[in-house]
């Protein structure tokens, strides 16, 4: 397993190449985004997420989400309408997963027939952006949660000590707060919270 030590403010852009090679290779990665270390692989690579599914247990309803570094790619992933648009405009980048309508391309490359929705989320963290400009493309991601464990581990040691003989890279950014992302359900006319996170969503949801 490699670790990329990359500094949390100002990512070394050399360091992040080579954790983009490592993605754009099927490989497993775990990062920092703005509220805690997660997993990520490339969307499509197979090795990478039954490595995930794996690690975390997960069984094919599990909820998987597109980390995008904007709103701009977000037609070729989820079906939106103009409100939706706006109130995802507003309301990003931000430690919020928005369930949208899976476009058609996207089961085939969760090899997954049947999923029909699709997290979507654009991160603040600068270590996360750099990494989605080097990819050019919205990596697959999914919590750093542990089978039969609560807390979401926040310590790149303990993660590299936990996890290190299953996943092939690691950027190890110093302890991170772990919180969780907000989650809204944007699947029917209302937006709905599912899980009331880091973020406050209220302007969102009446």
């Amino acid at each position: 397993m490699q670790v990329f030590y990359i500094h949390p403010d100002n990512p070394q852009p050399r360091l992040i190449e080579q954790a983009a090679d490592l993605l754009r290779n099927d490989q497993l990665l775990i990062y920092p985004t703005d509220t805690s270390y997660a997993f990520g692989c490339r969307l499509g690579a197979k090795d990478a997420l039954e490595k995930l599914k794996h690690i975390r247990e997960l069984d094919d309803k599990h909820q998987f989400t597109l980390l995008c570094r904007d709103l701009s790619e977000i037609a070729n992933y989820a079906t939106v309408d103009n409100v939706q648009f706006k109130q995802l405009k507003a309301h990003t980048p931000a430690p919020i997963t928005f369930i949208l309508n899976a476009t058609k391309d996207v089961p085939k490359k969760l090899a997954h027939p049947k999923k029909k929705t699709i997290g979507i989320r654009v991160p603040s963290n600068p270590i996360a952006q750099a990494l989605l400009a080097a990819m050019d493309e919205p990596i697959l991601t999914s919590s750093l949660i542990l089978p039969h464990r609560d807390e979401i581990l926040d310590d790149p040691f303990e993660i590299e000590e936990l996890l290190g003989n299953q996943i092939d890279g690691l950027i190890n950014a110093g302890i991170k707060t772990t919180k969780l992302t907000t989650i809204v359900d944007m699947t029917t006319n209302q937006p709905e919270i599912i899980r009331q996170g880091a973020a406050d969503v209220s302007s969102l949801v009446p």
